[in-house]
């Protein structure tokens, strides 16, 4: 380790130091900013003792690290991640900083989300093993662009390193594109036959043939550009699935039972989309050597994800705490809702800061109108843009709501809330403002699964 490096490193564990043990605040961006200040290439010699995979995409990114990193804890004994999804560069290296790696003869493993704006760079110092690639959708428009541009800034990354094993969801046509010479591991469902032609609906992004650009046909679709495509201009088609998800068992707000290969696992999270993630965090653990009977004791341990389907007691009320970011996110946490048998009210948070976008007008391409499906009793909005959200709740037909501009009002609205079960659907900054309003009220602790 050269000087610049060695000070940067003390540098970091300092201020992590004090933020932690003098402060008792959370987080590793500060450290890691400080740490890049004095060497912008410090990571580059912290991960020189680890294999690191790094996970990207739009949608899926924390749950998909956050489940692989308890699988590739039941065989390996030292794996480091970056659990609160702070997936920028200055978060990344706040985490490698301050990890210790244990002196056990096995190789440590970094399993870390990033960023899909920032993939190159971070790529470039982490010489990464693997990438996975969960999905593409439109989001934040006014850091990514669309989503073929934003594809492109992963690419970049991962061409830095032709020899690193691309693990990517085959459902998205997408991954399909930019002619990598990797190793490939792909994963996918499986849960239909193969026999039917539909195409998806006509304001879906990413349904285009990487070979010539022609609209893609399905066999079925899962949700929004995924599913077993193919095209009827040339030869093209969805990639043989190394692993896939055979049968969906049983979908409800609380659990997902479904099939591998074969085999049935549980996860505590519901969503069809989160079965995504699993069969994500199933093909990391495969690659790495993981049984199927040590994944299996992985999905079902109960720790919670941060700010994902987070389950919050809050006096009498079940709240359930759902991260809200762009139309097929928020879509499929609509289906997860419409799964519940139970009666619930919807608090829903928006923020257009810089970690959220500041472009909030995805909330129109959401389909807030099939609310009036489930077992809704009340709607609420709140947050910095609450206006916006307002505007956009009461053209879905739910006429005048209560809003809260004032996130410190929230746990009180929470209580006032008509039903036992609340969701709270919030922005990523929205949430992370009512988890602290919940840490000081005392629902919470600071901490979640690391």
């Amino acid at each position: 380790m050269s000087l610049r490096s060695s000070l940067a490193t003390f540098v970091g564990n300092s201020s992590y130091f004090v933020l932690h043990n003098v402060l008792h605040r959370g987080g590793t961006s500060l450290p890691g900013k400080l740490a890049i200040k004095i060497d912008p290439n410090v990571m580059t010699t912290l991960a020189e003792k680890y294999d690191v995979i790094l996970v990207t995409g739009t949608n899926g990114k924390t749950l998909t690290t956050a489940l692989a990193t308890r699988v590739l804890r039941e065989k390996y004994t030292d794996v480091i991640t970056n659990p609160s999804g702070s997936n920028m560069m200055q978060g990344i290296t706040g985490t490698m900083l301050t990890a210790k790696p244990k002196k056990n003869g096995q190789k440590p493993v970094a399993i870390l989300e990033v960023d899909e704006a920032n993939m190159e760079e971070v790529a470039r110092q982490l010489k990464p093993k693997a990438f996975v690639l969960t999905n593409i959708f439109r989001d934040q428009l006014d850091r990514y662009g669309e989503i073929y541009t934003t594809y492109e800034k992963i690419l970049k990354g991962i061409r830095l390193f032709p020899e690193a094993t691309v693990i990517a969801n085959a459902d998205s046509p997408i991954f399909m594109r930019g002619n990598l010479p990797n190793p490939k591991v792909y994963f996918g469902f499986k849960t239909e036959s193969e026999t039917g032609d539909m195409r998806a609906p006509y304001n879906t992004d990413g349904v285009l043939s990487p070979t010539d650009n022609s609209v893609l046909h399905y066999h079925y679709i899962t949700f929004a550009n995924q599913g077993s495509y193919f095209s009827k201009t040339d030869d093209f088609k969805r990639p043989e699935l190394d692993y896939a998800v055979t049968k969906l068992n049983e979908l409800t707000p609380r659990y997902s039972n479904f099939d591998i290969d074969g085999q049935t696992y549980q996860i505590e999270i519901g969503g069809e989309y989160n079965i995504y993630n699993a069969l994500a965090a199933y093909t990391i653990g495969r690659y790495m050597g993981v049984s199927q009977a040590q994944i299996k004791r992985a999905f079902e341990s109960n720790a919670q994800i941060f700010g994902r389907q987070e389950a919050v007691k809050v006096d009498d009320k079940d709240v359930t705490i759902v991260l809200i970011k762009n139309p097929v996110g928020a879509n499929q946490v609509i289906q997860m809702m419409a799964s519940d048998d139970q009666p619930f009210s919807v608090i829903a948070l928006l923020n257009a800061n810089y970690a959220d976008g500041i472009d909030t007008s995805w909330i129109w391409d959401t389909e807030f109108e099939d609310l009036a499906k489930t077992n809704m009793q009340a709607i609420s909005t709140g947050g910095e843009r609450y206006k916006d959200l307002y505007v956009r709740i009461k053209m879905a037909g739910f006429g005048d709501q209560p809003v809260y501009e004032d996130l410190t009002r929230i746990v009180a609205a929470i209580k006032a809330q008509p039903t036992e079960h609340v969701y709270v659907a919030a922005t990523y900054t929205a949430m992370l403002q009512l988890r602290e309003q919940l840490k000081q009220a005392g629902y919470i602790k600071t901490g979640m699964e690391g």
